[in-house]
This record gives structure tokens, C-alpha cells and sequence, in this order.
């Protein structure tokens, strides 16, 4: 249930929009994104009276526990967004989202969560552990390629006090939302002799959320890693670079037995990856 405030003060600004497809339109061209006054029920002249008020206290926010959303091409994945808020009074309800654009007012992507009111497990009279959740569905939300890399995150509360107050921060911190990756290697021939050419390929690869298919990713680095049969470490050989549709390919001298791989660093869209070793056999 929302809860009617009637003193609130806001930290980080309002954003004024809700639905994370190109449907609504806010006043500045972009996705509607809730602010306080949707969310808790907050009337914006009591947030402007409210500057001096003692505000909830927000800390240890996180999204999917501090690790990287990374949504593929098919389903769809719940995440869970929490924080922990204080006040004199405690906490009486809580919110979080992500959203991505250039600036509040022009929001082109944006994870709501699924609850009308979060999931708060008081810790003591004046603190709360609270959470929320998203759904990815990648194709849906979200919707378009341009919207991997770094996300906003949104961290509200709302005291239990007599006025409601709130503390809301649209830019709270940022969180990752990136083009699930993969790779493959294949090193060859196997078994094969000492000193002679063996030839590893591969191809790196990403989640399209437009056409929802994989497609090579270019021109990136990626290294080539080599582990003896009885080690559990890998070293770099080299470093190559995809071409125009993601392979891989070099050639290099059989040594001892051992495994290949290629081993992807990640960019700010796409995750790191590393592909499962390959094993070759030197007779």
C-alpha cells in the first residue's frame, strides 16, 4: 500500500517517470520513472517545506548482492535490490530501481520492482534490512543494445514517524547491466607432435537484445592462455584480437601437454569471459 506522507524531504531530485518500454513518454522524451511522490504517496509541496526535517538514513545498497546484471537472449531472471535505512522513528517502507539515461529527465531504460512495498525485516527500533526485486527479460527490458554499460540506481525510504519523511536519491550509486558474453576455443591437432604447429581458434561472442541472437563481438583483445597438464594455473601466451565476426585464430609450437583457452577482460557492456580449456596431447 502507499502510504499518504505529509512532510517528506527529497535528496537527488525527483524523477517523474514508470514502465521500462518505450510507452509513456516524460516531459523531457524518455521512459516514465516513479519518483516519491508516486511511489510513497508524497505531495511535492510538502517535500520543498521539508528541507530541514531528520531524513531516513540509507546505506549498504546493492543490486543482485554487488554482482553485474548480465541478461542473454532467451527467459527471464529476478534480481533482488536491497539497502538498509534508519531513523528515529524506524522505517516504514523503502524503494529502489535502475535506470539508464542521460539524465532524470530523459530516461530511455528503467527496472521497477515487482512490489508495491518492500520487504523490510527491522534489525532494531530505529533501523531496517529492506528489499525489493526485478525482472530482465531480455527483448522487453531491456529492449535495445545501446542500454548495456552503467546504470543509475534509485534509493528511497520512508520514516515511520507522524509526517512520513523521505529520503530519495535517484543517483544513489550505478550498477552494471551488460550483453551476456561467450567464447570458445578449439586447439588442433590433437594429439600432435613435439614442435610442431598447433593452431587455436575461437570466437567471442555477445548477447543481442534487438534480433535476441549472439553475435560475433570485433576487433577486442583477448588472450591466449596456456596451463601444463598438472598445473591449476594459467599463463598468457599472446594477445589477439577478434576480427569483424569474433574468431579468433593464431598458431604456435607444441611444448608440453596441456590446456588452451582464450580468456575475454570485459568491456563496460560485456562481461569477461573465459572459454573451457582445451586439452592437446604432445607426443
Amino acid at each position: 500500500m502507499r502510504i499518504r506522507a505529509t512532510v517528506a524531504a527529497v535528496s537527488g531530485g525527483l524523477v517523474l517517470s514508470a514502465l521500462a518500454v518505450p510507452a509513456a513518454q516524460a516531459d523531457g522524451g524518455g521512459l516514465h520513472k516513479p519518483g516519491a511522490a508516486e511511489r510513497f504517496g508524497v505531495s511535492r509541496s510538502a517535500m520543498r517545506a521539508a528541507a530541514d526535517a531528520e531524513l531516513p538514513v540509507v546505506s549498504n545498497v546493492k543490486v543482485n548482492g554487488g554482482k553485474n546484471i548480465v541478461a542473454g537472449t532467451t527467459g527471464s531472471k529476478t534480481y533482488t535490490l536491497s539497502l538498509t535505512a534508519s531513523h528515529s522513528a524506524g522505517i516504514r517502507d523503502a524503494y529502489l530501481d535502475l535506470w539508464h539515461g542521460r539524465d532524470r529527465n530523459h530516461v530511455d531504460g528503467v527496472f521497477t520492482p515487482k512490489e508495491q512495498t518492500a520487504a523490510c525485516t527491522a534489525v532494531s527500533a530505529t533501523t531496517s534490512n529492506c528489499k525489493l526485486t526485478i525482472t530482465v527479460t531480455p527483448g522487453r527490458n531491456p529492449f535495445m543494445n545501446s542500454l548495456a554499460g552503467t546504470w543509475h540506481v534509485t534509493a528511497a525510504a520512508i520514516a515511520a514517524d507522524e509526517t512520513g519523511t523521505v529520503y530519495w536519491n535517484d543517483t544513489y550509486a550505478t550498477h552494471k547491466v551488460q550483453r551476456q558474453s561467450k567464447l570458445t576455443v578449439n586447439a588442433a591437432p590433437e594429439p600432435v607432435k613435439k614442435g610442431k604447429t598447433i593452431t587455436v581458434t575461437g570466437k567471442l561472442s555477445r548477447a543481442n537484445w534487438e534480433d535476441l541472437k549472439f553475435h560475433g563481438y570485433a576487433t577486442q583483445p583477448v588472450k591466449l592462455q596456456f596451463r601444463k597438464k598438472n598445473s591449476t594455473t594459467y599463463a598468457t601466451v599472446k594477445t589477439v584480437k577478434t576480427n569483424s565476426t569474433g574468431a579468433l585464430k593464431t598458431t604456435l609450437k607444441a611444448t608440453v601437454d596441456g590446456y588452451f583457452r582464450w580468456s575475454f577482460a570485459g568491456t563496460v557492456s560485456t562481461p569477461a569471459a573465459n572459454a573451457t580449456g582445451d586439452f592437446v596431447d604432445v607426443r
